[in-house]
């Protein structure tokens, strides 16, 4: 029976990036928005501004 040789840098660098990956898939799911998501979000936003832009009123001497 032979042993295996494990390099515990490796090993401990592999853990260290697990940790990373699942804290950040966790916080993406409480979050995150893909890019896609905020640039409609944002000209949606900018769609509905420059509507209610060209119906205001102005008081210019009424």
């Amino acid at each position: 029976m032979t042993a295996r040789i494990v390099n515990l840098r490796t090993v401990r660098k592999q853990r260290i990036r697990a940790e990373k990956k699942a804290r950040a898939d966790e916080n993406a799911a409480r979050f995150g928005r893909t890019r896609a998501q905020r640039e409609l979000e944002r000209a949606e936003e900018e769609k509905a501004r420059r509507h209610l832009d060209r119906h205001r009123k102005d008081d210019d001497g009424a």
